[in-house]
């Protein structure tokens, strides 16, 4: 019986991106040991069949939280802003969870290893968006030159959903926290803190990036135990862009000691000529190699 299981879930739309992160999942022998599940918001029944052949289980997602309709607007793929909260009741059999979104792969195994090892104990093993080379982390809008209104990602969306000025002026300047990629274990209390918030998120806010408010503020309000991973568990390719090392053959950080990337991620997407990345595989960029070269690439996963 597999302990640990990583879960992701897509539409029809993303349906190559959620193939491409699990060809990098089972491409190491050691995936053999894993579960792989997925959250069904909207897949054909030609992609779920394909599908079943290489994963362990696939169920629809849900509104596990009931959201109203003018909210949502047809967008079913938003499911995932709330199913992701509640995996033990889709995947009940798992002692580990190891969510990694589908616009992101795996490239180095040890990264898997060590979200299922973050998460030990009831912690939540997660990445906060802040390493070198990140130059600006927060933004504001200067009055007069010397008064500064706040406009960082988690006090704006913060304020947008009702949440108090205290908890807000709390997130500010808080290292936002990605939940794309997140580890828990099956009876974790995270669990609860998160899901309780984010029904508070849900409430006035949007729900396109709801469940990310909540984690953020179970982290830095609720003080839930977190194991924080390096930057390059969770690579955000639109924050900061990776090198390439030709004798390795792999991505890497673009700064020594040029560590391997462990799991990047096309959040926000990469755009050429108002293509992105993530819906057109088409789409290339220039990126420079650790010895001063600049190739012309993809960043997604490649079989």
């Amino acid at each position: 019986m597999k302990k640990h299981v990583v879960v992701s879930l897509a539409d029809s739309n993303y349906f190559p991106l959620l193939d491409e992160l699990i060809n990098s999942i089972k491409r190491f022998n050691e995936s053999n040991e894993i579960a792989i599940c997925i959250l069904d918001a909207g897949l054909t029944e030609k992609q779920k069949e394909s599908l079943s052949t290489k994963v362990d289980e696939i169920k629809a997602a849900e509104w596990d939280i009931e959201v109203p309709d003018s909210k949502i607007k047809g967008k079913e793929w938003l499911k995932s802003q709330v199913s992701r909260a509640f995996l033990p009741k889709y995947f009940p059999d798992y002692e580990k969870y190891l969510w990694i979104d589908c616009d992101a792969w795996v490239n180095t195994w040890e990264t898997v290893e060590l979200y299922f090892k973050a998460c030990e104990n009831g912690k939540v093993g997660i990445t906060q968006t802040i390493g070198p080379g990140y130059k600006i982390t927060s933004k504001v809008n200067w009055v007069f030159g010397k008064l500064a209104i706040i406009k960082s990602q988690n006090f704006k969306h913060a304020v947008k959903s009702n949440i108090s000025y205290d908890k807000a002026r709390k997130l500010a300047f808080a290292p936002h926290i990605n939940i794309g990629v997140f580890s828990l274990e099956k009876n974790s209390p995270a669990w609860k803190s998160w899901q309780e918030n984010l029904r508070q998120t849900l409430k006035a806010g949007e729900i396109f990036g709801s469940e990310q408010l909540a984690m953020n503020i179970s982290v830095y309000i609720d003080n839930i135990e977190t194991e924080f991973l390096p930057l390059n568990c969770n690579w955000i390719t639109s924050n900061l862009l990776p090198k390439f090392d030709e004798d390795q053959e792999c991505f890497v950080e673009p700064y020594l000691p040029n560590n391997k990337i462990g799991i990047m991620h096309l959040a926000a997407g990469i755009w050429k000529d108002n293509k992105d990345m993530r819906l057109n595989k088409e789409v290339t960029i220039d990126i420079k190699t650790i010895k001063g070269k600049v190739l012309n690439k993809s960043l997604r996963f490649i079989n």
